[in-house]
């Protein structure tokens, strides 16, 4: 779950495609002081994606 704060609202939940609105999204706030809790990369540059075998 990507969950920027402020607002505090998920951006992401689970299972939901990661797609470039939402993360220009996140970079743009992030960039205006938003905090991102526990980021794999603080400059947004990859993400820690967790899957499940089926």
């Amino acid at each position: 779950m990507v969950t920027p704060y402020p607002p505090g609202a998920p951006a992401v939940l689970p299972g939901e495609v990661i797609t470039q609105e939402v993360v220009d999204y996140v970079r743009s706030g992030l960039n205006a002081g938003m905090q991102l809790p526990d980021p794999a990369d603080s400059e947004l540059k990859s993400f820690r994606v967790v899957t499940r075998k089926p």
